[in-house]
């Protein structure tokens, strides 16, 4: 045998050696992603909360698209199943995802364990009309809580203590770690949220909204709520004439000109009240129900909070 024929037999088996592992490698890798429990969550701004909390230790599939409306999206078939495969559903409840609500129902009749965050948050309900609420809905749970900053830290917790209980394989001192830390976030963020309020005066302390979505807030900073646009806690209803008479009478009262809308659709809302006022009516663009893609303004919990925060501030300041 030749020297020439011996090397190449030898570089021959050295290349089947290392294409071997390198099968056995990537092998490894996808058995280890695809033995990772799956936490599914509804709604974005919950899913980053829960990313949050759970980490590198189990895959968390959020159903709801950036800049979505949590009211209105539904779900493929593929995304159906997924829920019923899940180890955990977190979803935000008290109906909030019209279209998903029966999906979740489906899961949990399944076996899958499922967390209605919005429930273990001590929910408000939906105030009489005579308050500036939906007639319909008053006394009805209100859906929004994540608006208060200190229910949702409230909400780490025992979405932690559910990660934990149902989730095979993680690892629990790095979950109650990353709630922690991620605890401590908000609090800072409710410390931030009171010093930038205290700069809009008790008389401008005053809102109306593209719909009933800030009660939350309103109650945790002191702030009174006139009314909305469209008179319901959900974007599916749609304002009638008297309904825009009565809210426009409501802010000639409290001499409010200032209206704060959801960034999908702030134009049509303008214009509607600029014709019934019959004057300049400012409408500021808040992230309410729905997070946008990273880098776009709200791509996190947090940051859509300071956002708003800023937004109503220098909106209610005139700055």
């Amino acid at each position: 045998m030749t020297g020439h024929t011996r090397g190449t037999r030898r570089l021959t088996t050295l290349l089947l050696a290392l294409l071997t592992l390198a099968s056995a490698g990537a092998a490894t890798a996808c058995t280890s992603s695809d033995d990772l429990p799956s936490v599914v969550v509804t709604t974005n701004i919950l899913g980053d909360v829960t990313r949050q909390i759970v980490g590198d230790e189990a895959d968390v599939t959020v159903l709801m698209k950036p800049n979505a409306d949590p009211h209105s999206f539904g779900l493929s078939a593929v995304q159906a199943a997924e829920l019923e495969r899940a180890d955990l559903v977190v979803f935000n409840g008290l109906g909030l995802e019209e279209n998903v609500l029966r999906h979740v129902d489906a899961a949990r009749e399944s076996g899958v364990a499922t967390f209605e965050a919005g429930k273990a948050a001590d929910p408000l309900t939906f105030r009489a009309p005579d308050d500036g609420g939906p007639e319909e809905e008053a006394g009805q749970p209100d859906p929004h809580f994540w608006t208060d900053p200190d229910r949702v830290r409230k909400t780490v917790a025992l979405i932690a203590d559910q990660v934990v209980e149902h989730v095979d394989g993680v690892d629990e001192k790095t979950i109650r770690a990353n709630a922690e830390r991620y605890e401590g976030q908000l609090a800072g963020l409710t410390t931030w949220m009171e010093k930038s309020f205290d700069r809009v005066p008790d008389g401008r302390r005053a809102l109306v909204t593209n719909h009933h979505v800030f009660g939350y807030l309103a109650e945790r900073f002191d702030f009174r709520v006139i009314g909305a646009v469209i008179p319901s806690g959900t974007t599916l209803a749609s304002p009638s004439s008297s309904d825009l008479r009565s809210l426009t009478r409501a802010m000639r009262e409290a001499g409010v000109r200032t209206v704060f809308a959801d960034s999908s659709q702030p134009k049509r809302l303008a214009e509607v009240l600029r014709t019934e006022l019959g004057g300049q009516v400012r409408v500021v663009e808040l992230y309410s129900e729905s997070l946008t893609e990273p880098g776009k303004g709200a791509g996190t919990y947090l940051q859509m909070m300071r956002a708003n925060t800023a937004a109503m501030t220098d909106g209610l300041t005139g700055a």
